[in-house]
């Protein structure tokens, strides 16, 4: 493969960081628009109920699969033809189709009743969200060809238009009539999934006729004007959007790769718990009457508030470096006799990512406790941050983005490289840790409230990233070399982000009830020396980054 994976990674993590921004702002604008103009047991219904089954239908549907073939190009044991990788994306329709049944009786039978004035908009808004995963998934095989090949800005926009498209719908009917809220999130999610499936096949269609002109010029000797654009591609193997159906590419082999199968099982199996753990709180608040659809929703405005390090930040790095670390590590061989200067490099960028993640971790939990109350009374208003009860939240919030940010990269890690054998190991132990996790949910929710879930997801990450950095540590060590130590703060940077913590909290104490703009102005410059400190400690990073950075500049 000519292209460059590490430059590829690097321009998604970044682009997706942008796109992650956006959207999460166009859905905070949304979700406060919900609040004032439906209220907040709608945003309940739609936010956790939902969107809840989005998220199982799509990930048990894909996650499997998507994993399992892009670690193909570099299985050993296994060569998958391009025929076999198109008819292993298109398996995401059928299983999907399979899913979307027994998930819509749930749904719509079992998990906690809506009220009977609402249920009508309810039924309606499951169906549509079923359907939508279906049409969706129709175009999971160009989306993967993208991320194979590389194409960064196109996954950007058409996600930005999906979300533009879908918001611009919702708002717009609840403009017209606010009581059919529910149906309108159904018709807007039935509108963005078409906005996918068209725009993905869309842009393959127009890439191939220009990659056929290429072709074309360069064996009659011409240049033509897409040269530096297509000279990476040379191995690109569609002729037409056809072959991204099953059947239309040549294949001499079997349909499916049988070694591509078992670890797509393996796949299965720990997606499965991963869903569990990913969406626990979910799950339990719609199986159990914990919490009403008014409080799972001021529950999720705050999660998301926490949350917003790792949707718009660890994310878009892990998923960047997940595709990096499977196209540079090879799972069945051992890293002594593997490439010596990708292994190295592979190392190098692990204790880096590692290192900005852990950073950006401790700084949102040392001014999280200040700052919390703030930024909900901002955003939701007093009578939102009455009781006390977000800003609680909100602060847990900050301790669990530690643990986020450690967890991520490090289990991002060990599943790039895992084998089918380590895979299915790590099943038992998440299998383990889902049974954990759940029965810790509703024992510390019966006990502490909505923290409880907090609690609970804390301690299950812990467990987790123990398991995953045992596994790194036994990984690097033959070589003389620990990426974890980029997890450990330097000492200055340490001592400096107590310190300024601590002053924070202090103004908390004594200027926030006379000033909200001096607390603000506070901890923005006690954030902006903590950064100084820690890129002083870091300047070998930072002028490493910026050297790549020019040369990148120059060579444009």
């Amino acid at each position: 493969m000519g292209r460059n994976v590490l430059k590829s990674s690097l321009q998604s993590a970044y682009f997706n960081i942008v796109f992650q921004i956006m959207c999460r702002c166009i859905t905070f604008g949304i979700n406060a628009f919900i609040v004032r103009k439906v209220g907040r047991h709608v945003l309940g219904i739609m936010n956790v109920r939902l969107l809840l089954l989005e998220s199982t239908i799509l990930f048990l549907s894909r996650e499997a699969i998507t994993r399992a073939a892009l670690s193909s190009t570099t299985l050993k044991s296994s060569k998958c033809s391009w025929p076999q990788l198109i008819n292993q994306m298109w398996l995401t329709v059928p299983i999907c189709c399979f899913l979307c049944l027994p998930c819509l009786y749930i749904w719509l039978n079992i998990l906690s009743p809506v009220e009977e004035d609402l249920y009508a908009q309810y039924k309606f808004g499951c169906w549509s969200i079923a359907i939508s995963c279906v049409i969706e998934l129709c175009s999971e095989a160009p989306f993967f060809v993208s991320q194979v090949f590389c194409f960064v800005k196109l996954r950007v926009i058409l996600d930005t238009l999906h979300v533009f498209l879908r918001s611009v719908v919702f708002i717009f009917i609840v403009l017209s009539n606010k009581d059919i809220a529910i149906i309108a999130f159904g018709v807007a999610q039935l509108a963005s999934a078409f906005t996918i499936i068209f725009g993905r096949y869309s842009f393959f269609h127009f890439y191939i006729n220009k990659f056929r002109e290429y072709k074309k010029g360069f064996k009659e000797g011409q240049a033509t004007k897409n040269n530096d654009y297509f000279k990476n591609m040379e191995d690109f193997p569609f002729n037409s959007i056809k072959e991204m159906v099953p059947g239309f590419l040549p294949n001499e082999g079997p349909l499916l790769n049988s070694e591509l199968q078992i670890l797509t099982l393996s796949f299965i199996k720990q997606g499965v718990l991963k869903q569990i753990l990913t969406e626990g709180e979910k799950y339990v608040m719609s199986v159990s009457p914990v919490l009403s659809f008014s409080e799972q929703a001021t529950y999720d405005v705050v999660n998301n508030l926490g949350s917003l390090a790792a949707r718009f930040i660890f994310r878009p790095i892990e998923d960047s470096s997940y595709f990096y670390f499977t196209q540079t590590i090879a799972r069945d061989e051992k890293l002594e006799k593997q490439d010596k200067n990708k292994v190295l490099e592979a190392g190098e960028v692990l204790q880096t990512v590692c290192r900005l993640v852990s950073t950006i971790g401790y700084v949102a939990f040392a001014f999280g406790q200040s700052y919390a109350g703030i930024l909900l009374l901002f955003y939701g208003g007093s009578d939102f941050v009455a009781g006390g009860l977000p800003e609680t939240l909100l602060r847990w919030h900050s301790l669990a983005i530690c643990f986020l940010a450690v967890n991520g990269i490090t289990e991002g890690y060990m599943f790039a490289t895992n084998t089918s054998r380590e895979i299915d190991t790590y099943n038992y132990f998440m299998a383990i840790f889902s049974v954990m996790f759940l029965l810790l949910s509703f024992i510390l929710t019966s006990i502490l409230g909505p923290v409880g879930f907090i609690l609970a997801n804390c301690t299950n990450m812990f467990c987790r990233i123990y398991y995953s950095t045992k596994y790194i540590h036994k990984q690097y060590k033959p070589l003389g070399m620990n990426p974890l130590k980029g997890l450990i703060p330097d000492v200055y940077f340490f001592v400096t982000l107590v310190t300024m913590g601590g002053i924070c909290k202090f103004s908390q104490a004594k200027i926030l009830e006379y000033s909200a703009f001096y607390h603000i102005l506070i901890g923005f410059m006690c954030t902006i020396i903590t950064l100084v400190v820690w890129a002083v400690e870091n300047k070998a990073l930072i002028k490493r980054g910026f050297s790549k950075y020019g040369n990148k500049i120059k060579s444009h």
